[in-house]
């Protein structure tokens, strides 16, 4: 006859070993999910661009962002967060990276949006580089998964180039 423990540690010990399995093939079941999604980002307005005291280059824009990423959701999806980063190059840094806005999407039922919205975050670079840059607007995601290993991917929409002149 075996002891209360004993028992004890052998139920615990399965449960423990068939969560994990579970666990497992959930997160491998992740690797099947091929996901397809959409988006747009649109410069409207270039609100402002100017110099500031210090130097530095400022830009205020307004955008229109559209994306349906309800692909990237699986019964193990958590939530997605998404960011448009201005991406563009100059001679310090072959690749200088700007968030300009960025979101949570907690479900599958927010995730086809369209958002009309000045940049959240200021871009600014370090120096008078940006005049007649050409730049790239990136829509960046990071799926969370509810177990498993998290996965990132993105769209890079190319063609935009800022002013020669300061506004």
């Amino acid at each position: 006859m075996h002891s209360f423990g004993y028992r004890a540690n052998a139920v615990v010990t399965l449960a423990v070993t068939i969560l994990a399995m579970m666990c497992s093939m959930a997160s491998l079941s992740d690797n099947f999910n091929v996901p397809s999604p959409t988006a747009e980002v649109k410069v409207l307005n270039i609100n402002w661009f100017q110099k500031q005291a210090n130097g530095n280059d400022e830009v205020s824009l307004t955008v229109n962002i559209s994306a349906d990423l309800s692909s990237l959701f699986t019964w193990n999806t958590k939530q997605v967060f998404v960011f448009v980063a201005a991406e563009y190059e100059t001679p310090q840094n072959a690749l200088n990276q700007v968030s300009l806005w960025d979101g949570i999407i907690p479900s599958k039922d927010h995730a086809k949006f369209w958002i009309h919205t000045t940049n959240k975050y200021r871009l600014i670079d370090q120096g008078s580089n940006l005049r007649g840059k050409e730049f790239n607007l990136t829509l960046h995601w990071h799926v969370m998964p509810k177990t498993g290993k998290t996965f990132a991917d993105k769209i890079v929409m190319t063609g935009y180039r800022l002013p020669e002149e300061y506004r």
